[in-house]
């Protein structure tokens, strides 16, 4: 894997490599074919102008490159959120808090990166900008056959990619259902949802207004710390506590539903390697998780909510949107307002009942998906695969979904083996245990990394 943001930077510092040389090198891999339909726009001055100024290396981000996904206002750009239909917007005004957070930090904006449209979908199939490949950063490589590229995993595909193949040190993205874990653990990268109250998301193109979370992908967990640190304008403290002394829970119901068997091959030697290390892991029922089908049986928070968004548009250019996005987001219109009513007083209450059932759990450990990412060939645009993508969507959202209902915070892990397809272990709990994720993760990784 390529050095990491914090060994970049520090060896920017100690003057052993100049920013300038680091701004080139990342242009190169996304100017280059492992970037393939990765970016919407790439900004080669921005960056170089960025890398060259006197004293950024003083900075948090030194002039570093992170990408920034089409879904955030970057003054004088347009925000397109992957859409064709909202290209001849103006440029925005000024920039998102998030994009003016990394900008205040010294980061070296390298361009604006591809995504499902209007980030409605876990796969990630873009059919007016191309997709990209999965990419794993463990290995260097296209994940799997060459031949046979796999889904990038959504909405972030870009952002993921970007970070993968080292044209980017952080990843900007968002995460409503799963738009920052799935892509991370597809692409054998670090990403983490925080709690979605922790960061504005204002300037951001919503889904749902409920759900929506501003954050971003790494490539190690130390750089995810950063990245949250600057994201969220708050420090991180250090924890100074062995792995024995968190309490970790693996829950029964749903989350290890219907693993294939890279996955549960993965799951179980993470588990064995992290009990190996001390760590004191317990089973539990958790069946709260089983109720948010039922619960979500109207369609939902992002349906709804951004119908509410695209109402207009639909009935304008509803004809240039992917018809996958269109129909999902037209199941909100059947949505009826004490439907919406119930289903806030219903979330509220599953909340604050799963926060209790977690009461002196330090972090929940799932596997971030169910099932490895699928050839891009099996859910390519079309009537006849249609099916397919919907049934590899759905499995795709369904643990990471779960802590967005939760409002919760999670960090999904690579912890596949040499050779494996890319696999994700993902640490929760509820929401504000933010730090607590974080510091944990920080011991997760080298174990899973070694094993």
């Amino acid at each position: 894997m390529k050095a990491d943001l914090i060994a970049t930077r520090q060896s920017l510092i100690e003057g052993k490599s100049h920013p300038l040389d680091t701004a080139e090198a990342c242009l190169d891999v996304a100017q280059s074919s492992a970037c393939q339909h990765a970016f919407l726009q790439i900004t080669p001055e921005t960056l170089k102008k960025t890398a060259s100024q006197p004293a950024i290396a003083g900075q948090a981000l030194a002039g570093l490159a992170v990408s920034v996904k089409d879904l955030f206002d970057i003054e004088g750009q347009v925000t397109a959120a992957g859409s064709v239909v909202l290209h001849n917007r103006p440029p925005a005004k000024q920039d998102a808090p998030a994009i003016a957070r990394l900008r205040a930090a010294g980061a070296g904006f390298i361009g604006r990166t591809n995504m499902v449209e209007f980030a409605f979908s876990g796969v990630g199939i873009n059919p007016h900008h191309g997709t990209p490949a999965a990419w794993d950063a463990q290995t260097g490589r296209p994940v799997g056959d060459k031949h046979a590229p796999r889904i990038p995993g959504g909405s972030s595909s870009g952002a993921a990619t970007s970070v993968a193949t080292g044209a980017a040190f952080i990843g900007l993205g968002s995460d409503t259902g799963g738009s920052i874990r799935i892509p991370a653990a597809l692409n054998g990268i670090v990403g983490f949802k925080n709690t979605a109250r922790r960061v504005p998301t204002q300037g951001a193109i919503p889904l749902s207004t409920t759900l929506d979370t501003v954050c971003a992908m790494t490539r190690t967990v130390r750089d995810t710390v950063l990245a949250h640190e600057i994201l969220s304008g708050r420090k991180v403290p250090q924890a100074h506590k062995p792995l024995s002394s968190y309490r970790l829970a693996i829950v029964q119901s749903m989350m290890q539903d219907g693993m294939d068997s890279t996955v549960s091959h993965a799951f179980e030697r993470s588990l064995a390697a992290l009990r190996a290390a001390g760590a004191q892991i317990q089973e539990i029922p958790l069946r709260e998780l089983l109720e948010i089908g039922p619960m979500m049986a109207t369609g939902g928070f992002s349906p709804a909510e951004s119908f509410a968004w695209h109402r207009d548009l639909l009935a304008k250019d509803g004809d240039q949107y992917d018809p996958r996005v269109a129909q999902r987001i037209q199941r909100g219109a059947q949505m009826a307002a004490h439907e919406y009513i119930h289903l806030l007083s219903a979330r509220a209450n599953w909340i604050a009942r799963v926060e209790a059932a977690l009461q002196g759990y330090d972090a929940v450990l799932s596997p971030t998906l169910p099932i490895t990412g699928p050839c891009l060939s099996d859910v390519a645009p079309g009537p006849e695969r249609d099916a397919e993508f919907f049934r590899v969507n759905a499995l795709l959202l369904r643990n990471p979904s779960a802590i967005n209902t939760l409002d919760g915070c999670a960090i999904s892990l690579p912890c596949h083996a040499p050779g494996e397809l890319p696999v994700g272990l993902m640490a929760w709990h509820t929401a504000m245990h933010d730090d607590t994720i974080l510091q944990l993760a920080l011991l997760l990784e080298p174990i899973l990394q070694t094993h």
